[in-house]
């Protein structure tokens, strides 16, 4: 197996340059664009239906090809037939074109490898709720396992944007609020994925999670600062620390500049700064885009040469701009062809970097594949059962051998309920309801029917996901009336471009539950009946006021294949939840943009007759056993160019074993510019023993806390610093204090950027 992080460049230089030499215009632009197989009706990206595959496969692959678009995530296909169609267009490359230059084969993998009958793991927001950066690793060298034996070379994933505001309907593919929580998850998955041979592809690079309104598309208005300090951050430790091999451009423009077509972000910040040498490829469409939604090209042709010059290398996930268009524009003298070089000369690094150049495909295709094998399950339940966050108790749960239960809510009974967007059910499937699912994902009912033999479950289905039909809140309130305790399942459907309530390009005015799903918790908490309220959703909701009323609140963040199961085994106590929040849980609409990571001025105060408290903070998660954090000592005096040393001890105080989320926190007294009134430096599972006690030590590096100045320098300043921890952002159970001495540190591509912790019992 390769290690993609020490191969050895210059022989891959000499290669691809010696290729390049002897390359038409024609044979180099077949290297720097996909091409996509798909049909009418598989609208499976923004605005597809608004371009036309203008040429056939055979006419495509005449001069070579870069790329293959999504081979098994189009349609329903078979991935043993499919990979033999794959192997027999891969020969053909090899034998039937003057330079016999196989495909790089891409592939979607944000839940697992998008294709029928894979495995799908949690949404990423769940990766951010379980905070566990090591089973995340595992899952991703899982995914690219099924990648690697099904000819697929790149994943478009990890998405690294920084949630900004849950109205965004792409919070349910991103991690967290927290950018140092994107980075080490976001970096422990490409860990995991490029392990196995398969190159990993940021984004979407940079901004995007930062739209005017949250709207998808929608201009960014974030100063210089915000986008160095925050939005930056997981892509420079995925990098510089994960060593990912892509990067993609994203769709938005900042300040007026279209990120596709911006040289000072894609060569500038990539290239130049922090010295990456992989490929950076588009967005789908996203050259197109330039001229049709942005408005910056008069035409296609200048559409690509603004793309290419800025540092867009490969035109995904057909060539509309960098075929004819581009090459005319070359042909003219408007594009020059060196701009054409650079970027195929990196394509052609890259595919010598997977062995591409070398590959002859005369062995065969897999004969058998288990996409969702023994493994693949463990995994997905094991990080499902770390994800699941308990807002709140009263003690209701765990439930204690109920004689009946009613299981009511459009997301009881419900496989689609447990997938985000990007899951092959919901974001291909849904175009072909006649193909079953061919995943075992058992409902939250059906889970909890087999894990309390002894209980009589009856159901109800109340209410659709979003629509106004109340005609089923009858049946629901006599169910809830019959019953000991009601478990009610409300949320999300994930889908795309309006065909969900929530997903890309299904953001939202609001945060109340879609459709009537509150009117249909009101219904049934009047009943007397205590509600265990489970939210199945793709972002946080406006849901204080279940928090008051309700018995019990849990949040899922799209939990995957084995969802249902795990849930089931937290209402049940078999498992005890040990999920925290990885991003705020908002009190309302109007309180966004909201980011636990605000100054002084940002939250509540004097100044204001408005409320910026969220409803629940960054960080909260409840456990069926308590946990106590005390005796934090943190080194005294640290260079600023250093480490803070810091060691904690927690405490399993209850009855029974859990998993707690250690979560040490900073906070810089006095900077030269604005600082954060709480920032996370370090995280840290552990799992204790009822009575058992560990200590936790942090080294956390000084990087941690720097931040651009007034002269936008990414600086560590001398000064006091106030550290401590507790169960969330907002309680601070044990804390002291630590000075940065020394003059201003500069950081820069060699600065440490991930906590080191170790656990002592």
């Amino acid at each position: 197996m390769t290690d993609l992080q020490t191969l050895a460049v210059p022989a891959a230089v000499d290669r691809a340059s010696e290729l390049l030499a002897r390359m038409t215009l024609e044979e180099k632009l077949a290297q720097i664009v996909g091409f996509w197989e798909k049909g009418d009706g598989e609208v499976v990206a923004p605005l597809q239906g608004e371009f036309t595959v203008e040429q056939g496969l055979d006419e495509a692959t005449v001069h070579g090809l870069g790329h293959i678009t999504r081979v098994y995530g189009t349609r329903p296909v078979d991935a043993v037939e499919r990979g033999r169609w794959l192997w027999d267009l891969q020969r053909r490359l090899v034998r039937e074109t003057r330079l016999g230059i196989p495909a790089l084969v891409h592939e979607e993998c944000l839940t697992g490898l998008s294709a029928w009958r894979a495995a799908t793991f949690p949404t990423p927001l769940a990766w951010g709720a379980s905070f566990d950066p090591e089973l995340v690793t595992e899952m991703g060298a899982a995914i690219g396992g099924s990648m690697r034996a099904l000819g697929v070379h790149q994943g478009l994933a990890p998405v690294l944007d920084v949630i900004r505001d849950p109205r965004w309907g792409r919070v349910d593919e991103c991690i967290s609020e927290d950018p140092y929580v994107v980075g080490t998850l976001g970096t422990s998955y490409v860990r995991g994925l490029q392990s196995t041979g398969v190159h990993a592809t940021l984004k979407h690079f940079v901004g995007y999670s930062g739209s005017q309104s949250g709207r998808n598309f929608a201009p960014v208005h974030a100063g210089g600062r915000e986008v160095e300090d925050v939005l930056m951050v997981p892509f420079e430790m995925a990098l510089l620390d994960g060593g990912a091999r892509s990067v993609m451009s994203s769709y938005n423009e900042i300040d007026g500049v279209p990120v596709a077509a911006d040289p000072r972000l894609l060569t500038g910040v990539l290239r130049d700064r922090w010295g990456f040498d992989g490929t950076v490829v588009a967005d789908y469409f996203g050259v197109a885009f330039l001229q049709i939604l942005h408005g910056v090209a008069g035409d296609l042709g200048e559409a690509a040469g603004q793309a290419l010059a800025a540092g867009v290398d490969i035109e995904l996930p057909t060539g509309d701009a960098y075929l004819t268009p581009l090459a005319e524009a070359v042909r003219a003298g408007r594009v020059d062809e060196a701009l054409v070089d650079r970027a195929v000369l990196r394509a052609l690094r890259q595919k010598q970097e997977l062995g591409l150049l070398d590959a002859t495909f005369d062995d065969e295709p897999p004969r058998e594949v288990d996409l969702d094998s023994p493994e693949h399950r463990r995994i997905a339940a094991r990080l499902a059962e770390e994800s699941v966050v308990l807002l709140s108790n009263d003690g209701t749960l765990p439930l204690a051998s109920p004689a009946r239960v009613a299981v009511i809510g459009p997301n009881a009974d419900r496989a689609e309920a447990l997938f985000g967007c990007y899951s092959f059910l919901n974001h291909v499937l849904a175009h072909h309801p006649e193909v079953e699912v061919g995943l075992d994902s058992p409902t939250v009912r059906a889970a909890l029917t087999a894990e309390l033999p002894g209980t009589e479950i009856v159901s109800a289905l109340g209410c659709a996901v979003d629509d106004d039909d109340r005609t089923g809140f009858d049946e629901a309130v006599r169910a809830a009336t019959s019953a000991d305790v009601a478990v009610l399942v409300v949320g999300d459907h994930a889908g795309l471009f309006g065909r969900g309530t929530v997903g890309e390009g299904c953001d939202r005015d609001d945060l109340e539950l879609p459709g009537v799903q509150r009117e249909l918790v009101e219904a049934v908490l009047a009943t007397g009946t205590p509600v265990v309220l489970v939210l199945l959703t793709g972002r946080p909701y406006a849901i204080d006021w279940a928090l008051a009323r309700c018995a019990a609140v849990v949040q899922a963040f799209f939990p995957g294949e084995e969802g249902g199961t795990a849930l089931a085994g937290v209402l049940s106590g078999r498992v005890n939840p040990s999920g925290h929040l990885p991003v705020s849980m908002p009190r309302s609409a109007g309180a966004q943009p909201f980011t636990y990571l605000h100054p002084a001025l940002g939250g509540n105060g004097d100044v204001t007759n408005l409320q910026s408290t969220p409803a629940l903070p960054f960080g909260h998660g409840l456990s069926y056993t308590t946990f106590v954090h005390s005796d934090l000592e943190v080194d005294a005096q640290v260079p600023t160019d250093g480490h803070v040393g810091a060691s904690v001890r927690v405490t399993n105080t209850g009855d029974r074993p859990g998993a707690d989320v250690v979560q040490l926190y900073a906070r810089d007294v006095v900077g030269s510019v604005t600082r954060p009134v709480a920032q996370l430096v370090g995280y840290r599972r552990v799992h204790l023993e009822a009575g058992e006690s560990a200590v936790v030590t942090f080294a956390v590096p000084t990087a941690r806390l720097a931040f651009s100045d007034r002269d936008h320098v990414r600086v560590v300043e001398p000064g006091e610093v106030e550290v401590w921890v507790g169960p969330s952002c907002s309680e601070r159970e044990t804390e002291a204090r630590t000075s940065l001495t020394g003059p201003v540190h500069a950081i820069d591509v060699d600065s440490p950027r991930w906590t080191a912790v170790s656990v002592t019992s």
